[in-house]
Order: structure tokens, then C-alpha cells, then sequence
């Protein structure tokens, strides 16, 4: 079966970095019960929310950098780099859910405070300290807001079977997932959770969104750019993006909810995240369409320095959100202690951000690479004249086990949680 992929430019895309900081800054804030921050997280505004918005990121990336070396090195070679990622993710998931039952144990009883250890779901831990570590091993048992980096674990340990009919078949392979979307809704499947319950966000229905994104990163953009790109289709985004924000607010301020029917709130409230609604991957297609038109990868505002934070972020995500999750334990603490005072809101969300991009700054390594924004390296195909300006387009007969002629040009970026 023959190769044939598009793939974007090398280099970094400032704007990804960009976005998946501010995913991990939204999901610190939005761990924290009664804090007054996670008013402004995007969640409040619209369908969609920060783990929407990590989860298509992550999928975009993990395609740029592994369907790379698959074309490149070969099934092998992409398959046992995916394995390497997935257990670095997996080792940092087990360290981070130890150190987080250790808090949440100590300050619990520390503070005579039994009730978070039912809240945050580490007092049936320490019942069965056994029995759940092995849960925990297979991913079945998470302490609450530990859910995030499990089901990435899972989507990018299995996605080299994805991955190899991708780079082939993209609108096969994104079809065949849009299937087990569906089913999984219509069905109810979903993986079993520990001590009972199941996945919070529900692999079978993720995974959708994941090979979205890897979908658009491998050819899927270009295909329909001539459609996304016109002024009617940014204009449907736009209303679709104030629709949604309408209906989100109406759903949190009664008085507001009740000057719309009730048959469009129904249908919208509550807000289906464990099964990934449809009308949540809407509107986060909806924000990309007009995040793209209005911020391209050489927009100036990705030069600002003061969107460095959130690149950093974006950049050393894995150290981040692992950190991000114990501040936040730790910020929920700071404040039940002080009775819900606004200040010491306001003061551990603010000092909680400063440490997650302190920690960014500490793990980062010198940039080398040329940040897309700023890349002049032309596309070339493949098989014709280096010249000739066409879509990036690598072709080969797998079967025969050929590589492309022409090495693609540039260095990779590592995507994902880097």
C-alpha cells in the first residue's frame, strides 16, 4: 500500500505551544473548587473546555512527530518511539498519583480533615492501599482530577496501528474512528473504573477527537482549506461560538436561562464531557477556524513577550500539568483554610500559575530549532523539481519497503506532552 501524506512544515508552531499553556493553566485553575480564577477558564464561556483543547493538540502533534518517522524510518521504528513516549507518560502518571495520595493523606489527617479524603477519592486507597496500587497500575483506579494524562497514556499507546493506515488512508482511518465514536456513543461502551464507575472521559469517545487532530495535521487541513477558508464558513463559526457562549451562560445564571426555551437549554444541559457531546467538538472546530484566520503561524502577537509564559507552558507541558496537579490540591487547601476569602483566592491561583511557569523556564533546553513562525524552507515534492512549490507530499511503495527519494527538509519537534 502506497504512502501518501502531507505534512506540515518543519519546525515549531508558536501557536500550539501557545494553546496548550493556556490548556494547562485553565486545568489548574479548574481543579480548584471555589476559586474565583476559574471564572475566567474557557469552560464558562462555551461547549468545550481545556481538556477538549489538549486532547486535539496533543493528537495534531503526536501525528506531525511520529507520522514523520513513519514515513521516514519506517512502522517499527514510529510504533517503539510511540511505545517510549507512552511509558515516559505512564512513569510520570504512577509518580505523580503517589506524591498526590501522599498529600491529600497527609493533609487530611493533618488538618483532622476526613472529608477530602472521600472528595478526592484517596480514602479508597487507603482502605485497600493494595489492591488499588494495582488498580492504579492498570490505569483503572485515579484519585479525582487525575484523569487527563491516563487517557492520553492509552491513546498514544495505541495509536501506532492508527498512525501506519493514516499516513494511507487519512479519510478511511478518520472515518473508521467517527464509526467507533458513534457506536460507543449509541451503546454506552466505555472502560471499567476502580473502586466502580468507569473512565470519566471515555477512551472510546476521545479518541475521535485525538485522530481529528492527527487527521488535519497529516492532510486533512489542506484538503479543505478552499472550504474553511471562506467567508461563510467563518461566519458560521462566529455564530456558533456566540450561540454557545449564550447558551452556556444561560445555563449558569437562571435569570438569563429564562428569557430562552427550555427545549435549547435541555439540549445542552447537562453538558456531556465523559462521552465528548458533538456539539462540544463543534465548537472547539468552531475556535480553531477563527483562531487560524485571525492568528496565523507568522503572526507578530506569537513574538509578544508576553505570551513567553504561556509558550514555555505549552513547550514543557508534561512538568506542568504534573505540577499543576498537586498545586492544586494544595491551593483548595490554602483555602478551605481561610474560609473561602477572595484574597487568598486570587493569591494561590496567581502563585499557583508563577510556580507551573517557574517549572517551565527551570525544565527548559536551548531552542535551537526555528520556530515555524519564522521558517523560510520551502515545501518540496518528493518526486518532482525542488522548485516547483507544492504541498509537502511524501510517496513511496510500502509494500516494497522503499523510503521517500528525498529526505524531508528540517529537523522534528517534539509534540504532545513535551
Amino acid at each position: 500500500m502506497r504512502v501518501c501524506a502531507n505534512l506540515p512544515l518543519p519546525g515549531r508552531d508558536l501557536r500550539l505551544d501557545l494553546f496548550r499553556g493556556l490548556a494547562n493553566w485553565a486545568i489548574f485553575l479548574d481543579h480548584i473548587p471555589h476559586e474565583v480564577m476559574n471564572s475566567i477558564t474557557t469552560r464558562n464561556y462555551g461547549f468545550s473546555d481545556a481538556a477538549d483543547l489538549f486532547v486535539f493538540i496533543s493528537g495534531y502533534t503526536a501525528a506531525c512527530v511520529f507520522g514523520r518517522i513513519m514515513i521516514e524510518q519506517g512502522f517499527v521504528a514510529a510504533a517503539s518511539r510511540l511505545a517510549k513516549r507512552a511509558s515516559m507518560l505512564y512513569a510520570a502518571h504512577i509518580m505523580v498519583l503517589a506524591i498526590y495520595i501522599a498529600t491529600v493523606g497527609c493533609v487530611s489527617r493533618g488538618l483532622h480533615d476526613p472529608d477530602d479524603l472521600s472528595q478526592f477519592n484517596v480514602a479508597v486507597f487507603m482502605s485497600h492501599p493494595l489492591w488499588e496500587f494495582i488498580q492504579a497500575l492498570a490505569l483503572r483506579y485515579r484519585p479525582v482530577n487525575l484523569d487527563v494524562l491516563p487517557l492520553y497514556i492509552l491513546l498514544l499507546g495505541t495509536f501506532a496501528p492508527a498512525l501506519w493506515l493514516m499516513v494511507r488512508k487519512p479519510t478511511l482511518t478518520l472515518a473508521g474512528s467517527m464509526a467507533v465514536y458513534l457506536a460507543a456513543r449509541h451503546f454506552g461502551w466505555n472502560l471499567p473504573a476502580s473502586p466502580s464507575g468507569l473512565w470519566y472521559f471515555n477512551p472510546f469517545a476521545w479518541q475521535f477527537l485525538f485522530v481529528l487532530g492527527a487527521w488535519i495535521a497529516l492532510g486533512g487541513a489542506q484538503a479543505i482549506q478552499s472550504v474553511i477558508r471562506t467567508r461563510t464558513v467563518l461566519c458560521i463559526a462566529i455564530t456558533y461560538i456566540i450561540f454557545a457562549f449564550v447558551v452556556t451562560m444561560a445555563t449558569h445564571a437562571p435569570a438569563l436561562g429564562n428569557l430562552l426555551p427550555h427545549w435549547i437549554l435541555q439540549a445542552f444541559d447537562p453538558n456531556d464531557k465523559t462521552n465528548l457531546a458533538p456539539y462540544r467538538m463543534v465548537h472547539l472546530m468552531a475556535l480553531a477556524i477563527v483562531v487560524t484566520r485571525f492568528v496565523p503561524a507568522d503572526s507578530p502577537i506569537l513574538q509578544w513577550r508576553a505570551l513567553t509564559p504561556l509558550i514555555k507552558c505549552g513547550q514543557n507541558s508534561l512538568q506542568v500539568f504534573c505540577i499543576g496537579i498537586v498545586l492544586s490540591f494544595c491551593a483548595h487547601v490554602a483555602i478551605e483554610m481561610s474560609l473561602n476569602s477572595l484574597w487568598v483566592q486570587v493569591f494561590v491561583g496567581v502563585t499557583g500559575i508563577l510556580f507551573m511557569t517557574a517549572s517551565a523556564y527551570m525544565w527548559s533546553k536551548p531552542q535551537h530549532r526555528v520556530p515555524l513562525s519564522r521558517t523560510r524552507i520551502r515545501p518540496m515534492y518528493c518526486d518532482m523539481k525542488p522548485a516547483e512549490e507544492k504541498p509537502m507530499r511524501v510517496e513511496s511503495d510500502w509494500h516494497t519497503g522503499h523510503k521517500p527519494g528525498r529526505a524531508l527538509p528540517g529537523r522534528i519537534f517534539r509534540g504532545g506532552i513535551a
